[in-house]
This record gives C-alpha cells, structure tokens and sequence, in this order.
C-alpha cells in the first residue's frame, strides 16, 4: 500500500523501519520501490532524503524517478517528503549552487543566515547546521498533525530551509534564528523537515496519521467505551 522511494542517498532503511512499526497495527505493506515505476500502483509514496539537495535531486531524476513522482501526485496520489524530501518538493534550492526542485511546491530552499544570535546564549550565535531537538509551532489544523501538540519537539538536522512563496502551505513553523516553515501541505503533497524516525513519539504519531489518511482509517488511537 505505502511505497517507499529508493533513489539511492538518504536514510532510507531508518524511515522505512519507522514506516513498518506504525503500518503493522493498521495491518499495512510498506514497500522500497528502487526502479522506476507507475507508483499509482501504491496508495501513498514517501520520498526520504538526507544530505545535499543537488546529489539527492540529481540522483532522483538519474534513476527515472522525477516522472513517476509528479504523475502520481497529478494523479492524486499523497506524497509525503521527509528531511531533504520535503526540500526537493519546492522549485528551486540555493544549496552549494542552484538546482531545481519537483516545483510542487512555489518557493525555493534557503540557507540559515550566518551569525544568528542564540537567544538562549547573550554574546554567541547559533550553530549551522542546526543538530537536535525543537518545537513545532502548529499553524494550521491537519490531519497529518492529529494528536501532535502544539509546541512538540521533534529531532532535526539541516542546513537549509524551506521558504514557501505562499505562505497557507504552511503546517508548522520551527524557531531557529528566524521562523520557518518546518511541516508545509500543497494539495496531496505533504513535507516534514524534521525527522520522524529520530523525534519518537511525536515522529511516529506523524507517520502513523499519515498511514491512517491514506488507508481511510480513523486518525489516532482507538478509544473504549468509557475513554
């Protein structure tokens, strides 16, 4: 039912095992799809990422995947980008040079500004990339965030940000010297910047609605009679 895309970079084989644990209770397949193929053979494809955008993109479109993946989603198929996933969802990324995206999503992906004051530290700045835990600002009802409350930490690590030109795409934001859009939906493409195979609970809760939407399942957990 899920399809996982395997275009050779990313942290493939972590997500796809946080795929499993979610999809087991629902009684769901996740497949790794590692050729080009109609994925309207799927109910739902998921596109990791880690590392640069110009090596992810560039290998995407090498193994014949770009087409696939923007017919699925003409198609109405969900597509949910994870981490550099979601970063190649927009048109264009300024990373080491400039490199188009899928144009899914209008806006482009930007780095972190040098010398951010750390409000937590007077007199430092904030490292780039930015390694580990922050908040996600809920800005918009989705079921994608059904039972993630607003202010959750969740575990990052990236260098460049996306910086949507419309800004009701926006989900989440996450501080971090500035404000960014760090969860984004554009029709059935959804991105999540952090990683949900690091951010346990609030990770798995992500995935797990995410299985629950396409499998027309009720989002969250069962309730009894007396709950």
């Amino acid at each position: 039912m899920i399809a996982v895309v395997d275009y050779g970079v990313g942290n493939l084989r972590s997500v796809h095992k946080a795929l499993e644990t979610v999809a087991a209770p629902l009684g769901i397949p996740v497949d790794i799809v590692d050729r080009p193929t109609d994925l309207t053979r799927w109910k739902a494809v998921v596109l990791p990422g880690q590392g640069a955008f110009g090596d992810s993109i560039r290998n995407l479109r090498r193994q014949g995947f770009q087409e696939p993946l923007l017919d699925a989603v003409a198609s109405g198929l969900p597509l949910l980008g994870i981490c550099v996933g979601m970063q190649m969802l927009f048109e264009e990324s300024e990373e080491m040079g400039h490199h188009r995206g899928l144009g899914l999503i209008p806006g482009r992906v930007r780095r972190f500004p040098g010398e951010m004051p750390d409000p937590l530290r007077p007199g430092h700045t904030l490292r780039v990339p930015q390694i580990g835990w922050n908040q996600l600002h809920r800005r918009q009802d989705d079921p994608l965030l059904a039972q993630v409350p607003d202010g959750a930490y969740a575990y990052f690590a990236h260098s460049y940000y996306c910086d949507p030109v419309d800004r009701s795409v926006v989900l989440a934001t996450t501080d971090y010297g500035l404000e960014y859009a760090s969860i984004v939906r554009h029709g059935n493409a959804w991105g999540i910047q952090p990683h949900p195979e690091k951010s346990h609970t609030v990770g798995l809760r992500i995935l797990a609605n995410f299985m629950a939407m396409v499998s027309g399942q009720p989002v969250g957990p069962k309730r009894g009679r007396n709950s």
